[in-house]
């Protein structure tokens, strides 16, 4: 059953949870939402970052893994009122002043015999006589029978129960947003960036009917094993049980070439006379060293990064660089670089710096700003 709801990306699914979370808040909008999206598409990253920005606490149960008793909780018997009465489970919040999210993951992989059990909190918010605070916010996720994966068609009494938004995989949110936040290798998002084709191929893979995808989650778990593994032929072994033979191969030569070129240390630690010759020469490794510069900002060397970011756009009087997208790097890199010092409190760095001066001058002079 196809899901007829709008399709978003991860950071604009992540903006209307927030919306709703605000919106509970402050004017009562009680409401249950469900996410729905192929798998590794990043649903439940989307939940976890939530409960980080609004401060409150996740609770994440995996429906596939429990019972109904679980989320009812374990009877005894009060011989004083002669009735049974119900410990109330602790992974259900209920703790009225603080912020929490409880997440229902795997809704559609649940079995049949226990989602009566969830039709209760999802509608009345209670299970039995235990009632969740009006400080949850409830957010479910699933996959679709025709992702591949293991799930249920949910039926109308469930789906009328919920707030539907459908997730999808976007190449643009995900480099822009996702990917500096989360420190993803330079490499990754270097390749992705001239590949956004290849950052979900889970349509592709069952159609050819290959077992191994490339999904935003499995590009994380490449960054995570480049990191992690000094032996290239181990490495690239990894890899391709990660992302599919195919798209390993492809990926190596481009993190081997950004591997060769970019020192985004040394870069930064050079003087700036000479830095100019630390410059990679190729499309990829520029934007791999945009990602590098990016993901190594702090407090202590934004200065440096801002330099270093501005000098991009003075490479054009060099013939290696001549046919590369100097002036959209630069922008690109910036425009990313100020939504991590917003997010951070480091801004002050872009009204102190000389060289994001002459850049932004420049700028509107050529009435781009």
């Amino acid at each position: 059953m196809s899901v007829n709801a709008r399709h978003l990306s991860a950071g604009e699914a992540a903006e209307v949870l927030e919306a709703a979370w605000r919106a509970q808040r402050d004017r009562g909008l009680t409401v249950s939402w469900m996410l729905h999206g192929r798998p590794g598409v990043g649903k439940t990253q989307i939940v976890q970052e939530l409960a980080t920005r609004i401060g409150a606490r996740l609770f994440d149960l995996r429906l596939t893994t429990i019972e109904p008793q679980d989320l009812r909780g374990l009877p005894y018997y009060d011989h004083d009122a002669r009735r049974t009465v119900w410990y109330r489970p602790e992974d259900l919040p209920d703790d009225p002043e603080t912020p929490s999210v409880l997440f229902l993951d795997e809704l559609t992989a649940a079995p049949p015999h226990l989602q009566p059990t969830v039709y209760g909190l999802l509608q009345e918010r209670r299970v039995g006589r235990h009632r969740l605070p009006a400080s949850v916010l409830i957010v479910a996720a699933g996959n679709a029978v025709e992702d591949g994966a293991v799930a249920y068609d949910m039926g109308t009494a469930l789906s009328d129960r919920l707030i539907h938004l459908a997730v999808r995989a976007s190449a643009e949110d995900w480099l822009t947003n996702y990917a500096p936040r989360r420190a993803i290798d330079p490499a990754v998002t270097a390749f992705l960036r001239g590949r956004p084709d290849l950052l979900d191929t889970t349509e592709r893979s069952l159609r050819d009917g290959t077992l191994v995808a490339c999904t935003p989650r499995s590009w994380e778990r490449v960054s995570d094993i480049l990191r992690a593994v000094p032996d290239r032929r181990l490495r690239q072994a990894m890899i391709a049980g990660t992302v599919g033979e195919a798209a390993a191969a492809e990926f190596a030569l481009v993190a081997d070439e950004v591997a060769a070129q970019v020192r985004v240390d040394e870069i930064l630690a050079a003087r700036p006379g000479a830095r100019r010759a630390l410059y990679p020469e190729t499309l990829h490794g520029l934007n791999a060293l945009v990602y590098g510069l990016v993901g190594a900002a702090e407090a202590a060397n934004m200065d440096a990064v801002i330099e270093v970011m501005a000098g991009i756009r003075e490479l054009g009087g060099e013939a290696r660089f001549e046919g590369l997208p100097l002036a959209e790097l630069t922008a690109f890199g910036f425009e990313m670089l100020i939504r991590k010092a917003m997010d951070e409190g480091t801004e002050a760095a872009f009204l102190r710096s000389p060289a994001y001066a002459a850049y932004a001058e420049e700028r509107r002079a050529a009435g781009l700003a």
